[in-house]
């Protein structure tokens, strides 16, 4: 069995209290914002995200800082949720890329080596000069017969597992905007980190003037997004991308 802690005297009480008062903290504005930021580094870096000559590697952080300018985190859970919605965004954006790619890979299926059709339009649509046929009704044609040569092979599952991926990356951003809504209605709750940080702030608040205006010095304020450049000020800060 443990033996029972001994209560602490008052001599050595008194000793611990003098130990104390010998150092506080940070006493500085400057001190106390880095002391804040020392348990809220995630290590979120906009250009681990980014696709090879796909993307540009600020898409993401050009994401975020719209995000924040609009929804106003005001605490590190907020923004951390903030950064997820941020992230599937720009998966969001990705599968339209992708979409896009499959659908010119469907007109090029229709296509043979010298561009032109493997198979026309039947006489009937064509018709006997008649009728007119548009270049993009030619172009539309050309890209629904590629589609069904892609997805008539049985072997293929891409557009399966487009829609699939499709579908999920949607539902992921509905669940980051939903986790986003849970943290605002529990701000009762959670502690406000605006008065430790300066970082995250309302509109209207000191601190966020002193944001904004920091964001008007920096280099993509200069590139005419301040609410980007707003957000790179606050990343030198607490080990986020740009």
């Amino acid at each position: 069995m443990s033996n029972p802690k001994k209560p602490i005297s008052e001599k050595q009480l008194a000793a611990n209290r003098a130990n104390a008062s010998h150092s506080t903290g940070p006493r500085t504005p400057e001190g106390k914002t880095r002391s804040a930021q020392n348990s809220r580094k995630h290590g979120f870096t906009a250009s681990h995200f980014a696709v090879v000559r796909l993307e540009e590697l600020e898409e993401v952080a050009h994401l975020c800082a719209d995000l924040i300018a609009v929804y106003q985190p005001v605490n590190s859970q907020e923004l951390f949720a903030i950064e997820r919605i941020a992230l599937a965004q720009q998966a969001m954006l990705r599968i339209a890329r992708l979409e896009s790619g499959l659908l010119t890979s469907c007109l090029n299926e229709a296509l043979d080596t010298s561009g032109q059709l493997f198979i026309g339009m039947s006489q009937d649509l064509v018709g006997h000069g008649d009728i007119e046929i548009t270049k993009a009704q030619n172009r539309n044609y050309a890209l629904a017969d590629g589609f069904q040569r892609m997805t008539s092979n049985k072997r293929s599952n891409t557009w399966p597992l487009f829609l699939r991926y499709k579908v999920l990356t949607e539902r992921e951003y509905r669940r980051a905007m939903e986790e986003f809504e849970s943290l605002k209605a529990l701000r009762h709750e959670l502690p406000n980190e605006i008065h430790m940080t300066g970082m995250l702030a309302t509109p209207g608040d000191e601190n966020w003037v002193q944001a904004r205006a920091r964001g008007v010095e920096s280099e993509a304020c200069r590139g005419g997004r301040p609410e980007i450049g707003m957000a790179r000020s606050w990343s030198r800060e607490r080990n986020w991308p740009g």
